[in-house]
């Protein structure tokens, strides 16, 4: 199982960044995707979830109205739009995925917010 993020940046308050995971090594229709985030100094936190077959999605409340997740099956990708960015967004943002009752993570992507 591999999971390969990117789309990371340096972005001021206000501004969007999509964020991408490639995934492979499993059959990506088959599992729930999920982003977490780790800001410096504080523990990992989950983000955002999007189910299997992409019919659910479910927020952190410090998130919800600003992302938006979305899978593409064809392209076995996961996004995560990003919208209205504040400077507590700033973390490295990770992908996530449990197979066969294993987790799996990405080597994540650095967001950081700041004028």
């Amino acid at each position: 199982v591999q999971l390969v993020e990117s789309g990371g940046g340096l972005v001021q308050p206000g501004g969007s960044l999509r964020l991408s995971c490639a995934a492979s090594g499993f059959t990506f229709s088959s599992g729930d995707m999920r982003w977490y985030r780790q800001a410096p100094g504080k523990a990992r936190e989950w983000v955002a979830l999007i189910t299997r077959t992409g019919d659910s999605t479910n927020y952190a409340d410090s998130v919800k109205g600003r992302f938006t997740i979305s899978r593409d099956t064809a392209k076995n990708t996961v996004y995560l739009q990003m919208n209205n960015l504040k400077p507590e967004d700033t973390a490295v943002y990770y992908c996530h995925v449990l197979v066969l009752r294993t987790a799996y993570w990405g080597q994540g992507t650095q967001v950081t917010v700041s004028s």
